[in-house]
């Protein structure tokens, strides 16, 4: 019964959200450009969306995460689990501006025709503008209305954020490990680095209240780990485990296993805290988000650990008696629900025990069903009736990490072949457009409660939305070192996105 949603630990964040089902996009914001937008998707390129969504019945706009990555790329290598990243500020609708940043506004915008992201060039400029912009307008930044009560309000991790970052310009991004003493940092050093937070987080607040006043909902993404160069590892070293790394164990895709290299939590020690570090994160993240992404749920519950320096095959599960595994995610599930009343939607891919997932019903919490991979691999691998979804579950086709459904089609011509005959569809070895139509139609029909797909395959449908290559519509490929990794875009600007009425005719008969 979907009421008994209500009587989950869940409640209030299901009484929020409404227990309906709610359709959504997915939109990297680093893949958006606008005409506006400097050589990157920005905060307030989301903004024409808005109205978009509204009219096509869309509720959901899902973001990957933003946290500052500083010099990285993969927005799940952040440096801190508070800030935000800098690089999806809008810089043209910066307070103060002159005239004399005109035209640094448009170099900075004419890098936007690239069809990748450049991230070390834009890393480069944008922080120089920033730099430019602060010492032009630094008397009346510093007494721009709020930024006093933010810094307040927000000290627990923006103190240690803004010296961390001050500290890794100074040393020229060297390892935490090897500053030494401390080094002198100035209180002005640390200063611009507070107000760009301001700004970042005033952007996207404004973002979420505009959103939710369409009737939309700014779904996050909280990864569960955190890089080992980050301000929070430096600042809390003892809230992590720094001898461990987490990873995958070896599998039919990897001998060796995976290491991720980042650290894995100390749950004792944040335990002692009353996880006042998780708690903080969560409650900096309602003022931004309205439900999130979990990310790798199973590793709350057990996540595999590897020592320093070795491969994946030599790991092994912390905590490593199984019996505890349960009782371990389920209170700290219990915790993140009672902390705010955003919604959590688990990522809960791959291997994950059913007890977890058991669990995780109970919770109130949804897990994620990808289209392609529900199929009964342990008989005869055929797919799952979609009817057969639980109603506690987010349906999408696709995922950051995996290949476009066009993509997929033309390299599994096996499983695209034993999809078309379960639907009695003719089969090609380049997907259609009925059967992609018909793919994205049916995920907005089964029984899970949302039902959210990348914005890139609703473009497909519409002949020159894409890029011409469908291997340059992937977005990450795990496992891999890679520029091409994270520096995706939409072919189109968003302004042309919202304008294409071919695509519009194509939403309105895929949203119910």
């Amino acid at each position: 019964m979907l009421a008994d949603l209500l009587k989950t630990p869940a409640k209030l964040a299901w009484e929020k959200i409404g227990i309906q089902h709610t359709h959504g996009i997915v939109v990297p914001l680093f893949a958006l450009r606008s005409q506006h937008s400097c050589g990157i998707g920005e905060f307030f390129d989301l903004l024409p969306l808005l109205p978009w969504c509204h009219e096509l019945g869309l509720k959901v706009i899902q973001l990957l995460p933003l946290n500052d990555t500083g010099k990285e790329s993969s927005p799940y290598s952040a440096l801190s689990a508070f800030a935000l990243n800098p690089i999806h500020l809008s810089l043209s609708k910066l307070p103060f501006l002159t005239n004399e940043f005109d035209q640094k506004i448009k170099d900075l915008q004419s890098l936007s025709n690239s069809q990748f992201i450049d991230y070390p060039l834009l890393y480069s400029k944008r922080t120089s503008f920033l730099h430019d912009y602060y010492y032009t307008f630094k008397d009346k930044l510093k007494s721009i209305n709020g930024l006093k009560a933010f810094i307040q309000a927000n000290d627990f991790w923006l103190a240690p954020y803004s010296r961390f970052k001050a500290m890794k310009e100074a040393t020229d991004w060297q390892p935490w490990q090897s500053w030494g003493e401390a080094q002198f940092i100035s209180e002005d050093i640390t200063l611009i680095h507070q107000i760009i937070q301001f700004l970042c987080f005033q952007q996207l607040q404004e973002v979420k209240k505009l959103a939710n006043g369409h009737g939309i909902f700014i779904k996050g993404d909280i990864p569960i780990l955190i890089n080992k160069e980050s301000a929070d590892v430096w600042h809390n070293q003892e809230l992590f485990n720094l001898r461990l790394t987490a990873g995958a164990p070896p599998d039919m895709y990897s001998s060796d296993g995976q290491n991720w290299m980042f650290p894995i939590y100390n749950w004792d020690a944040l335990e002692k805290t009353n996880y006042r570090w998780w708690k903080k994160r969560l409650e900096v993240a309602k003022d931004l988000y309205d439900l999130y992404r979990l990310d790798h749920v199973v590793g709350f519950y057990r996540i595999w650990s590897i020592p320093m320096g070795l491969t994946g095959k030599e790991g092994y599960f912390v905590p490593n008696d199984p019996a505890s595994w349960i009782p371990h995610g389920n209170k700290i599930m219990k915790i993140m629900l009672e902390t705010t009343n955003m919604l959590p939607i688990a990522e809960d891919l791959g291997t994950v025990p059913n007890e977890v997932k058991e669990d995780l019903k109970k919770l109130g919490i949804c897990g994620t069903k990808v289209m392609r991979w529900e199929r009964r691999w342990n008989s005869d691998r055929g797919y799952i009736e979609y009817e057969n979804y639980p109603f506690e579950s987010m349906t999408t086709v696709s995922t950051h990490d995996s290949e476009t459904l066009v993509l997929w089609w033309k390299n599994n011509p096996d499983e695209a072949r034993l999809w078309a005959t379960w639907k009695e569809q003719p089969y090609a070895p380049e997907l259609s457009q009925n059967n992609l139509f018909t793919l994205l139609f049916e995920s907005h029909r089964t029984p899970s409660l949302f039902h959210i797909n990348l914005l890139q395959e609703y473009l497909a449908l519409v002949p020159g939305l894409t890029w011409d290559d469908p291997e340059d519509e992937r977005i990450n490929l795990p496992g891999t070192i890679s520029s091409r990794n994270w520096s995706y875009r939409f072919r189109p600007y968003i302004e042309k996105i919202i304008e294409n009425q071919e695509l519009k005719q194509w939403m309105k008969q895929l949203i119910p």
